[in-house]
């Protein structure tokens, strides 16, 4: 559900917004790769799309999407390997170790026994490929329903909307809202203007966060989900009240003060006690932002005993669960084996 992922996403950017670059929550600040090459995951690997950003907010990703009874759950689907088996939460440690070695040997792209930063990065920006890669061809058949290898607007529709909008006892269940604003996204990735959307514009509409053209449509759809009052911005108290839900019993008093402050001093840049679209982009999209990036030094600075600026399999396998429990292992299903059916 794109509503509430975005709103993750920015609870993710706000809660590490004021941390120095080297902090897991932060925004770090990084050069984009230049040599490596794309290492294939599995068989299941679809040719990458050409507009598809180095820098998706995989944060979001893990957690999609339309919730819609026609649009399956797909949260923790196997897209490194076919087909589900058990949970890795259900493994062995010896079990997941034994899987998590061989992915090592994988990432090692140069063979020279060392896993680099650059190869981290380089390895989960394709598992982020393959995950937004894998939910359009595992949806699309859902949705082209003439199969002319097109989702026209009105195909969607009738797909998620029709059952309600046809049926005059259950028509006030239709979503407005919600379908007005999948309608403007839907129109937003048709970057042709007719109305129907082939595979890659259809993986705009399902991942907009991951595409320079659909920034705007995210943004927009980050205000109406927090923008109570109706008058187009974020205040304090709006922003607050979806970050700290009112009456939540985990909500840490001085948390809620820090981002208190962070929002008037740091993400209010005119200083007007609300956020406008420009700071809200600034904010969800910072400049030089990677999430793959990020996650790589991330795991380098946990797992790198030596300090020496490289892993050894060793050391990946030392803190086996910081990796099988990130992207690096799609959350623990590439380590998963499907032997086991």
């Amino acid at each position: 559900m794109i509503r509430l992922l975005l709103i993750c996403f920015v609870s993710c950017v706000v809660l590490g917004s004021s941390e120095q670059p080297e902090k897991k929550s932060g925004v770090i600040e990084e050069e984009p790769l230049s040599h490596l090459e794309e290492e294939p995951l599995s068989h299941l690997e679809k040719e990458p799309l050409s507009h598809l950003e180095e820098e998706p907010l995989s944060h979001l990703e893990d957690q999609h999407d339309h919730e819609h009874e026609h649009v399956h759950d797909h949260e923790h689907e196997a897209l490194l390997e076919p087909d589900g088996a058990r949970s890795f939460n259900q493994l062995a440690p010896e079990e997941s170790i034994a899987q998590l070695a061989i992915l090592v040997d994988r990432i090692d792209v140069n063979k020279d026994d060392f896993i680099s930063e650059d190869e981290l990065k380089t390895w989960i920006q394709n598992v982020q490929r393959n995950y937004t890669n894998g939910q359009v061809e595992d949806r699309w058949s859902d949705f082209d329903t003439d199969e002319d290898g097109l989702i026209s607007w009105d195909e969607y529709k009738n797909v998620t909307y029709g059952i309600y909008m046809n049926d005059p006892l259950t028509k006030e269940d239709v979503n407005v809202p919600q379908m007005l604003q999948e309608e403007r996204r839907f129109r937003a990735a048709d970057t042709d203007a007719d109305m129907k959307l082939h595979k890659q514009e259809f993986n705009a509409f399902l991942h907009p966060e991951n595409f320079h053209h659909m920034r705007d449509v995210v943004v927009q759809e980050t205000i109406d989900d927090f923008d109570k009052n109706g008058d187009g911005f974020i205040d304090l108290n709006e922003f607050i009240d979806v970050l700290f839900p009112p009456g939540n019993d985990d909500n840490d008093p001085e948390q809620m003060e820090k981002q208190r402050r962070d929002f008037l001093e740091i993400q209010d840049a005119n200083k007007d006690e609300k956020l406008d679209q420009q700071e809200l982009m600034q904010l969800i999209f910072p400049p030089n932002y990677n999430v793959a990036g990020s996650e790589a030094k991330q795991l380098l600075k946990e797992s790198d005993t030596n300090k020496d600026g490289k892993l050894t399999k060793t050391e990946i396998l030392d803190k086996h669960e910081l990796f099988v429990e990130s992207q690096v292992t799609n959350y623990g299903e590439a380590v998963v084996p499907h032997d086991e059916l």
